[in-house]
């Protein structure tokens, strides 16, 4: 006789016994000296490689002190300040130049960054068949999901998909970050209509744009933009393209190269760490958090009415009841983020020509108020400024950007560090990553099914 189950029916027995039997004592996370989260106690991150892509510096460690700093990011040894001030001042995009400075280590003169930029415009459209087998046929309503789905779907059109020598995965490497925004857009043209049953959608990129441009161009059904939205796009790809080898997707993309596997493999684990809410997705947690105070707060400009709300999200008494004030702190930054800092000075531009610049000022009064009320609140000593995610979304919403395309957006931009990292893993790394785990429980005897 067949026995007929439904899980769904088993789940909450399930549920309590996995919930049960996976529950370990906190206090041997101290006994046994256990870097949870691969952090010390201090909140600094475990050193478990050495890296020449990007550096982030937040404060200065003197003597196991850490004095809070001026917060300051370089791509490659070079500081991102000197590099956005670079192509801004001369006029023209800065993500293409990114992308062949974190590659290949170095800036690339006039010819080698015409020659690598038209390299990226030529590998932008997906291969044959592609679009329809592997978008349209199976749309995601999480575009995460579809791209990091996409990114697997590459393989398979990948004549050498295996060969992980330098040459083969640098090839690999430039297609990707060449065809992430068409994967990206098109999956967002995928959802649009056949979840939310509107038209679709299929622009080819054109070559002549850039990579901000052709994503404003695919994603709207005019295909219209202005200059100063597609250059604040671009400045968000530049800010986003690179944070160090130990933020979770590059960590993961070192740790899944070290076992070996092919790019499609590390690149699509990446996007899934990118994925959730406590690395990529946190901007959506901020613009959800506005949202809120926008409808509690009758006055934007009453800071006693803004400043007692705030008060209300610490005290774990409003919003998601967390106690965070999402966007205000970071992990390796104290008095500043110079991401947050550079995409606030333009961001404030497209504010004026958007007249959106009530809604601005909101944003700069959390950002006067929250780092007082932090301290206040919580009874701690540190140091907290606005990071880069309290004003990025504010950025897409501006640009007209739907709320789900915010993280695959950061995907676009990061896809170049990933590259990066995969490459250094490939040439400097050797050892598979195979960190501890104690095990805690001790022995137990095997019972026979019929004593049980």
């Amino acid at each position: 006789m067949t026995l007929k189950m439904d899980l769904q029916a088993c789940l909450d027995y399930y549920c309590q016994l996995a919930e049960k039997n996976n529950t370990i004592d906190p206090d041997l996370y101290e006994k046994y000296n256990v870097k949870r989260g691969l952090r010390n106690k201090d909140g600094t991150g475990v050193l478990v490689g050495l890296t020449e892509i990007g550096e982030v510096h937040g404060y200065i460690l003197d003597e196991g002190e850490r004095t809070p700093d001026h917060g300051r990011l370089l791509y490659r040894g070079i500081d991102i300040w000197d590099i956005v001030r670079g192509f801004q001042q001369e006029g023209r995009f800065g993500f293409e130049e990114v992308c062949y400075l974190l590659l290949f280590g170095e800036l690339p003169d006039k010819k080698r960054l015409e020659e690598f930029t038209h390299l990226l415009a030529e590998h932008r459209s997906l291969p044959d068949g592609f679009v329809e087998d592997m978008i349209l046929k199976a749309p995601s309503n999480d575009i995460m999901n579809k791209l990091a789905r996409s990114v697997l779907a590459a393989y398979s059109y990948d004549p050498n998909p295996d060969d992980i020598s330098i040459r083969n995965v640098l090839r690999q490497c430039i297609e990707l970050i060449a065809r992430f925004p068409i994967m990206v857009a098109y999956g967002y043209q995928a959802k649009a209509h056949y979840y939310e049953n509107k038209s679709l959608y299929i622009h080819l990129p054109k070559t002549e744009l850039s990579t901000a441009e052709n994503f404003l161009y695919m994603i709207r059904p005019d295909n219209q933009y202005t200059s100063l939205e597609a250059e604040l796009l671009d400045l968000a790809l530049v800010l986003h393209a690179e944070h160090g080898g130990g933020n979770n997707s590059a960590f993961t993309v070192h740790v899944v190269s070290s076992t070996g596997t092919d790019t499609y493999s590390v690149i699509a684990a990446a996007t899934g760490s990118l994925k959730g809410p406590k690395h990529g997705g946190a901007n959506i947690k901020v613009m959800k958090m506005i949202e809120d105070i926008k409808n509690n707060v009758k006055d934007w400009h009453d800071e006693e009415e803004l400043r007692n709300y705030l008060i209300k999200i610490l005290r774990k008494e409003a919003f998601d009841r967390s106690g965070l004030i999402y966007g205000i702190g970071h992990a390796v930054y104290t008095l500043s983020d110079p991401r947050a800092v550079l995409l606030k000075q333009k961001a404030a531009e497209l504010a004026r020509e958007k007249d959106m610049e009530d809604e601005f000022g909101l944003y700069l009064a959390i950002e006067k108020m929250a780092p007082e009320l932090f301290v206040a609140e919580k009874k701690v000593d540190k140091v907290v400024a606005p990071n880069v995610d309290f004003y990025s979304g504010f950025v897409y919403k501006m640009l007209n950007i739907p709320i789900e395309l915010y993280t695959p957006i950061f995907a676009i931009s990061r896809i170049a560090g990933w590259c990066a990292h995969r490459i250094e893993e490939l040439v400097s790394g050797g050892k598979i990553f195979r960190p501890a785990y104690k095990n805690v429980l001790g022995k137990k005897s095997y019972i026979p099914l019929e004593q049980r």
